[in-house]
């Protein structure tokens, strides 16, 4: 997993609430695309003007505006990622550029995939994030800091976020699950020692 410490750049306003994971990547995508394929089917429904690219692009649609066509950092509406449980919605924005979702609120299950392949789920009040969108507007860059736990604007104060003190750990080194279960292993080896002594039977050794 990719380790995420700062990401500095053009901050995308797409504030509308309950963006679900189909809009994020269609079902039939899924079907047909392996990961790495997918940044061209990100938000195909909101990009494009009908089928896919060749039905040419939506002009208004502000992923397709020059400002925010190498945006890292989204400002989504409430209840970002809602919807079905599919893990290709997070790797579909990644592909597609972005590092970072600034939001009301998450899809739990959504919120989750993010962590386990290193795209930041940031957590600010609609006000906040309206005041962020009114200083990126025009394409000026943001830059949001995981050790520091701060978003940054000109012109405004730094926003402070709250996280998890183990997520952000994981975030900032790069681990996802199974990285972080192999740091604990001299602690799960010791207990299964112990355990083959107390409770034999279970790995199907004699009581005696």
């Amino acid at each position: 997993m990719k380790p995420f410490t700062i990401c500095r750049g053009p901050a995308a306003p797409l504030l509308r609430n309950n963006v679900d994971t189909d809009l994020i990547i269609r079902i039939e995508r899924i079907s047909q695309l392996r990961r790495g394929q997918f940044a061209t089917w990100t938000f195909e429904t909101l990009r494009y003007l009908g089928e896919g690219p060749q039905s040419g692009e939506r002009a208004d649609f502000i992923l397709n505006q020059p400002a925010f066509r190498q945006a890292c950092i989204l400002l989504a509406g409430d209840n970002f990622g809602c919807g079905s449980s599919r893990e290709m919605a997070v790797w579909a924005l990644e592909e597609f550029g972005l590092r970072c979702v600034i939001a009301p609120s998450f899809g739990d299950i959504f919120r989750s995939n993010c962590l386990q392949n290193g795209l930041l789920p940031v957590v600010l009040p609609a006000p906040a994030i309206a005041a962020l969108a009114a200083v990126a507007s025009d394409g000026t860059p943001l830059e949001v800091d995981l050790t520091e736990l701060e978003v940054r604007a000109p012109g405004l104060a730094p926003m402070r976020f709250e996280f998890d003190s183990v997520q952000q750990t994981a975030l900032l080194e790069g681990l996802d699950e199974i990285d972080q279960t192999l740091l604990l292993m001299n602690e799960i080896e010791a207990f299964q020692r112990t355990d083959r002594q107390q409770r034999k039977w279970i790995y199907g050794q004699p009581r005696g």
